[in-house]
């Protein structure tokens, strides 16, 4: 398995020798509205070409459709025929952007020997998670590749804890960039609820992402790497990849 974070939440994957995308936000530097008036998104500019990013990909998992996860940019590079796998309720909208090839996940569907199974989220707390909507975590398994999952845009709630102890997946990927709306309501995890993480699943690798681009993130790499220091997370257990880089497990 080979995970390449590309920046915030993409991720470009390659399991069981396929290989795909989650959730393509390829925006330039600063071309992109504020979340909190601070400053244009994203902070940073992606750490190579949109072009390189979709090469050879052969799909794509998109989570939700917020503007960071799924942007003009993405919609636009990417072929129309391009097989798109998305929540219930959102191939709607990806079918007027004029992609022919959706399939929303109910619960889980087989693609190239690959079971992704979808999961729940809760993208915040109280009107917040209402105002946010629904959105997905992905299940990866393979006979022949370690269990990937992807939990998504989610606080550290019930049904993240349930899917962790219930699957016990090799690897997790979090969104742990502390995220808030409204000024004050958490809408991805933070630092603390990614080391809950760390702690509740002991045994899976966790790789925090969603890192250090967006103008409403209250956690920085910096401060995660600390917080782990503190709660002496393992290096081997907790990744905090850099844009663009490589990790590579199951080999």
């Amino acid at each position: 398995m080979r995970i390449q974070l590309i920046r915030s939440a993409t991720l470009r994957i390659t399991y069981a020798g396929h290989t795909f995308l989650i959730d393509p936000y390829l925006a330039a530097k600063h071309t992109m509205p504020s979340f909190t008036g601070a400053s244009p998104n994203p902070l940073v500019d992606l750490p190579c070409s949109p072009q390189e990013v979709l090469a050879d990909c052969e799909m794509v998992v998109i989570s939700h459709l917020h503007s960071d996860h799924f942007d003009a940019v993405a919609q636009s590079l990417l072929s129309k025929d391009m097989p798109i796998f998305c929540q219930p309720g959102d191939e709607t909208t990806l079918s007027t952007y004029g992609f022919q090839n959706v399939s929303p996940i109910t619960h889980s569907i087989l693609w190239k020997s690959i079971q992704i199974t979808r999961t729940d989220g809760q993208h915040g707390s109280g009107e917040v998670s209402s105002e946010m909507g629904q959105v997905s975590g992905f299940l990866f398994q393979h006979e022949q590749e370690p269990s990937l999952y992807w939990a998504g845009d989610t606080i550290w709630c019930e049904v993240v804890e349930d899917t962790i102890e219930r699957e016990h997946p090799s690897i997790i990927v979090t969104h742990s960039c502390g995220a808030v709306w409204r000024k004050s309501t958490l809408i991805v995890m933070d630092a603390q609820q990614t080391m809950t993480v760390c702690q509740r699943a002991p045994e899976s690798v966790v790789i925090a992402t969603h890192m250090d681009s967006l103008d409403h993130a209250t956690v920085s790499r910096r401060d995660l790497f600390a917080v782990a220091r503190e709660h002496r997370i393992r290096s081997d257990q907790l990744f905090i990849p850099q844009d663009g880089e490589v990790l590579i497990f199951g080999e």
